[in-house]
C-alpha cells in the first residue's frame, strides 16, 4: 500500500502544496491547492508577503490531510531571501525581496573586504543573503533580532517549531564554506556580520519533529512528522531529474533557470569563478555547479506589461505567433542587470536590441521570439562552459520545471545545444521533496540514481536537434 505525503513547493510566483502516494514501485503526485505569491511594495522597499503564503500553505496541508493521513511534510523554495525572528520566535518584519534595490553598490564594497569565492564558491550575485545583509548591517531588524532563518527553513519552524537551516539553502547564501558545510566565521567576522544569526546547518533528511499542536489543529491532520528536504527547490529540482547516469546536464527552468551538472566536488576555480558559476550543494552530498540565466521572469514580466496597458494575452497564442517569427533576429543577453528588477520590461528589452545594433522587436510575437531564442543561446553558452570547467561528459540536456510546457523554447534549446532535450517532469522540485521523505521515512531506499528511476514513467518528452 503506498505512503501519502505533503510536498509544500514555494516559487518566485506562485506556491503550492501537493501529495504524492509513493511505494517502492513508483510515485503518483496531485496537486491539491495552488496560491499566488505576490510581492508587495511597501515604501520604498519590496517584500515577500509570507503571511499570505502561510495562509495558502495551512489550507493546502488541511486539504491533503482530508484525503488520508500524511507520513511527512516537506517544504522547498527559493533561495537566499530570509526572515528575521526575535527571542520569542515572532516575525520581526515580512521578508525583503531579493529584487528590491538595496543591495546596488553593495558587491563592490564586499569585494574590496573579502573574496568570498574561494571559499563559498557561489556565483557573485547582488540577490545573495551576504550582500543583502550587509546593505541591512545597521538596520532595526537585523541588529535585533534572535535568529535569521532563510524562506523554507522559516515555513519548517512554523509547522515544527524547530529552528535550523537545511544545507542546499544554505549554499546559496555566500556565507557557507562549501567544503568544509559549515558557516565561515571568517565571512561574518571581516564583514562585521552576526555569527550567531543563523541556526545550525542540517542536512536533506532530517527529521524537524511533529507538527506542532496548532497547526495541527488548524489544518486538522495531527501530528505529522516534518523532514527538512532538498530545501532550495533547484536542489529537490534536480533530484527529480529521471536520469539514467551522470552524463547529463539540467535546465531548472521557471521565473529563473538554473544551468549546470551534478559533480561530487566544488569547482572554485579562478576560470570558475571569472566564468561566474555556483557550486550549490545538493542531495546525497552532490554539488550543484550552475549558473543563474534569468529565465521565464522576461516573458512573465512582458506579460504584466502587456496586462496593465489593457491587452489580453494568451500565452498559447502568444508563443505559436512566435514560432512563426524568423529566428536570430532579436537575440541579446539575458543576464544583463536592467532585466533583473520589475518594470516595463518590452521597453527594455527594445533598448538592448538597439543598443547592441541589433532591430528592435515592434511585435508581441517578436518579443517573445527574443527571449525564447535568447534565452536558447544563454543555455547553450552555460551548459557548454559547466561541461569544460568541470569535466565529464553530457549527452542529454534535461529540462524541468514549468519551462518544459514550452515546445518552443524546448525545441529552440535542443537546437542550440545540439543535444536531445528531456522536457519534463514540470513538478520536478515536488518529486525530489518527496523522495527525500519517503527515504527518511523508510518507505524507499538506495542511491538517488535509484530514486530517480521511479520518475522515468512521469510525463516527459524529448526533443531532438533538429540540425
Amino acid at each position: 500500500m503506498a505512503t501519502r505525503f505533503a510536498a509544500v513547493d514555494l516559487g518566485a510566483s506562485s506556491g503550492r502544496v501537493m501529495t504524492a502516494a509513493v511505494d517502492p514501485h513508483g510515485v503518483e503526485l496531485h496537486e491539491v491547492h495552488r496560491f499566488t505569491n505576490r510581492p508587495v511594495r511597501l515604501r520604498d522597499t519590496l517584500h515577500w508577503d509570507v503571511l499570505s503564503l502561510w495562509a495558502g500553505v495551512v489550507e493546502g496541508l488541511r486539504l491533503a490531510g482530508a484525503s488520508g493521513p500524511l507520513a511527512g511534510i516537506g517544504v522547498d523554495s527559493w533561495g537566499v531571501d530570509y526572515g528575521l525572528l526575535d527571542d520569542d520566535g515572532a516575525l520581526l518584519a515580512n521578508p525583503v525581496h531579493y529584487r528590491d534595490a538595496r543591495t546596488e553598490g553593495v558587491v563592490a564594497r564586499v569585494s574590496e573586504v573579502i573574496e568570498l569565492y574561494p571559499v563559498t564558491g557561489v556565483q557573485q550575485l547582488p540577490i545573495n543573503t551576504v550582500y543583502q545583509l550587509v546593505a541591512a548591517r545597521d538596520a532595526w531588524a537585523e541588529r535585533n533580532a534572535a535568529h535569521a532563518l532563510l524562506v523554507p527553513d522559516l515555513f519548517g519552524y512554523w509547522l515544527s517549531g524547530s529552528l535550523g537551516t537545511e544545507l542546499t539553502n544554505a549554499s546559496t547564501t555566500g556565507l557557507l564554506d562549501v567544503r568544509a558545510r559549515t558557516w565561515s566565521t571568517d565571512i561574518t567576522t571581516q564583514l562585521g556580520l552576526r555569527a550567531d544569526l543563523f541556526p545550525a546547518v542540517r542536512e536533506p533528511g532530517d527529521l524537524l519533529g511533529p507538527v506542532v499542536p496548532a497547526v495541527a489543529a488548524e489544518a486538522s491532520i495531527g501530528e505529522v512528522p516534518v523532514f527538512a528536504v532538498g530545501s532550495h527547490d533547484t536542489a529537490s529540482a534536480v533530484l527529480g531529474v529521471p536520469a539514467r547516469d551522470d552524463r547529463f546536464a539540467y535546465i531548472s527552468c521557471g521565473t529563473w533557470s538554473l544551468v549546470g551538472v551534478e559533480r561530487d566536488a566544488p569547482v572554485t576555480t579562478q576560470e570558475a569563478q571569472a566564468a561566474n558559476f555556483s557550486n550549490e550543494l545538493g542531495v546525497d552530498g552532490t554539488v550543484r555547479f550552475l549558473r543563474n540565466v534569468m529565465g521565464l521572469w522576461l516573458l512573465q514580466e512582458c506579460v504584466r506589461s502587456w496586462e496593465r496597458s489593457g491587452a489580453t494575452v494568451d500565452l498559447s497564442r502568444l508563443l505559436a505567433a512566435a514560432e512563426s517569427v524568423p529566428g536570430g533576429q532579436f537575440v541579446i543577453d539575458p543576464d544583463r542587470p536592467e532585466f533583473l528588477p520589475p518594470g516595463d520590461m518590452p521597453a527594455r528589452l527594445q533598448a538592448e536590441c538597439r543598443r547592441t545594433g541589433r532591430p528592435a522587436p515592434q511585435t508581441q510575437a517578436e518579443i517573445t521570439r527574443c527571449i525564447l531564442d535568447s534565452l536558447a543561446a544563454a543555455y547553450r553558452r552555460t551548459v557548454h562552459e559547466a561541461v569544460r570547467l568541470s569535466g565529464g561528459t553530457v549527452e542529454v540536456v534535461h529540462l524541468v520545471g514549468g519551462g518544459a510546457h514550452n515546445a518552443l523554447l524546448c525545441q529552440l534549446t535542443a537546437d542550440a545545444c545540439e543535444l536531445p532535450v528531456v522536457a519534463g517532469p514540470i513538478e520536478a522540485a515536488a518529486y525530489g521533496n518527496v523522495l527525500v521523505q519517503a527515504r527518511a521515512a523508510g518507505v524507499l531506499h538506495g542511491h538517488r540514481t535509484d530514486l530517480r528511476a521511479l520518475l522515468r514513467d512521469t510525463a516527459i518528452r524529448t526533443y531532438t536537434p533538429s540540425t
